[in-house]
């Protein structure tokens, strides 16, 4: 999907509805959106916990490759379908897209470390000294994730600065039972301790003893 204009209208037309009644609001988000100061959106979208996710696959020789996300989900039940957001100046994201397939690994709260290197570090020192299997498709499985889902690329879709990668969902496989690792207010936590922060902070207990 490509930046598009936003919808024309007449002047004397509903603002809120379109000609067959269904509601429009492309004019009004566009608007709205222009006005909207980018630390002010990673501030408040940071609010949404969100799952960290190593999404890994190996190049023509074989060697892996990986990148972390904060957008995995589900898109469909029937087909089995997931997606994930990748800039489109990615490396991983081009290595992927030659391979065309990718695994999905969800990582544990203990795997923070593993999380930045795979986030930052060179390309090519990534995966030193960190385990993992092949999937069946090939794709790097990492040992001690929370969970995993193979996939084969079905389409990808341009969406502003980033691309959508839709996966069909070949195989997946809970690993264990710990709690993930998270992205919450800019930073990491597992489920239990961003929970218990979040509570803290809506009820005032953080403030106590300041």
């Amino acid at each position: 999907m490509s930046d598009g204009a936003a919808h024309s209208r007449t002047a004397n037309a509903d603002p809120d509805t379109n000609t067959d009644g269904a509601t429009d609001v492309g004019t009004d988000v566009d608007t709205k959106s222009d006005a909207i100061d980018g630390r002010r959106f990673r501030d408040v979208l940071g609010n949404f916990p969100t799952s960290v996710v190593a999404i890994t696959t190996t190049d023509a020789e074989g060697r892996p490759h990986g990148m972390i996300v904060g957008t995995f989900t589900s898109v469909s039940l029937d087909p089995p379908l997931v997606s994930f957001l990748a800039d489109r100046s990615s490396t991983t994201l081009r290595t992927i897209r030659a391979a065309g397939r990718f695994c999905a690994n969800a990582l544990a709260g203990d795997q923070e470390r593993l999380s930045r290197k795979l986030a930052a570090g060179p390309a090519r020192e990534r995966f030193a000294d960190t385990a993992w299997q092949a999937s069946s498709l090939g794709d790097p499985v990492l040992d001690g994730v929370v969970a995993w889902v193979d996939c084969t690329v079905v389409q990808t879709v341009e969406i502003g600065d980033h691309l959508l990668v839709v996966g069909r969902v070949r195989d997946l496989r809970v690993e264990s039972m710990k709690t993930p690792l998270l992205f919450f207010r800019g930073g990491y936590g597992d489920y239990l301790s961003s929970a218990a922060l979040l509570l803290d902070r809506l009820v005032g207990w953080d403030e106590i003893g300041r």
